[in-house]
């Protein structure tokens, strides 16, 4: 897909859809993901990072037509060209309902080559049984939460002034954590709520500048992985330090939940479930 012939008309978001019956793996769509950061100032991905998915509605029978059911962690590496546009994966993933598959071997190796195709790099897929609850487990972000501070927020418009001059003179390095990250879907409008955590070295970022930055986020349209590089990027360009990983974990929509991190340095994201999830 060439970024010349795109259009975001061409994305299924907010039209009525109908849902097929058969698998379809045309029904995927890619977004080059060179159409949000061409508004920052880099041009191109940190250098670690995925867009992690996690599959809560996933089906599809075997090859003597029993209905088998999974739950299912899926990461598209942040080089990949495109960017899985998530109503489409949905669709996509509900064209397996009806679908005859030899074995689950069969249904792993049909996704992860699907959405390689569809993404243009590489793609893990890790598939559970539902009676595996391991994989499922609740937990808390680690670090400190910056939200209970007593500040007046009157502006919601979006902005990375807030963090022009936001580092002090301290060397540090901490985990700061917020869920007060909100943001509008780029296409529909509908709000995506998701939590935030900021790990760094460097000097030590000011929590209010940070909180308020966040918290502009609230009326702003972009796409879940579009908003994570775009935090990434504004602390690395306004605070500069030398270590940055930003991990955001969205609430699920239509049996999905999409949870980005972008690092300059090797990073392992944790995989339990936050509240809200």
């Amino acid at each position: 897909m060439s970024n010349s012939h795109f259009t975001i008309s061409e994305l299924p978001l907010g039209k009525d859809t109908t849902y097929p019956e058969k698998y379809s793996p045309d029904l995927l769509h890619g977004v080059p993901r060179s159409l949000g950061r061409s508004s920052l100032s880099i041009k191109d991905t940190p250098e670690y990072g995925e867009d992690i998915w996690n599959l809560y509605e996933l089906s599809w029978l075997n090859k003597n037509g029993l209905p088998q059911v999974a739950t299912g962690r899926v990461a598209i590496n942040a080089h990949s060209k495109n960017l899985i546009e998530s109503k489409s994966f949905k669709l996509y993933l509900n064209s397996l309902n009806q679908t005859n598959f030899e074995n689950w071997d069969d249904v792993h190796n049909t996704i992860v080559n699907d959405l390689e195709n569809c993404a243009s790099g590489n793609v893990a897929l890790e598939l559970y049984p539902v009676t595996d609850i391991s994989v499922q487990q609740a937990g808390n972000f680690e670090g400190v939460c910056i939200d209970n501070q007593d500040i007046n927020i009157a502006d919601f418009r979006f902005s990375n002034a807030y963090l022009n001059n936001a580092i002090g003179d301290e060397y540090t390095e901490e985990t700061l954590v917020s869920h007060l990250l909100k943001s509008n879907c780029l296409i529909t409008n509908q709000p995506d709520w998701g939590s935030v955590q900021i790990h760094y070295q460097g000097r030590r970022i000011n929590r209010e500048a940070l909180l308020r930055y966040l918290v502009s986020f609230r009326q702003h349209n972009e796409f879940h992985e579009q908003c994570v590089e775009r935090i990434f990027n504004d602390l690395n360009y306004f605070c500069k330090p030398e270590y940055l990983a930003v991990y955001a974990r969205y609430t699920r929509r239509g049996g999905l939940d999409i949870n980005p991190w972008r690092s300059n340095t090797p990073f392992k994201p944790s995989h339990f479930r936050l509240a809200r999830q």
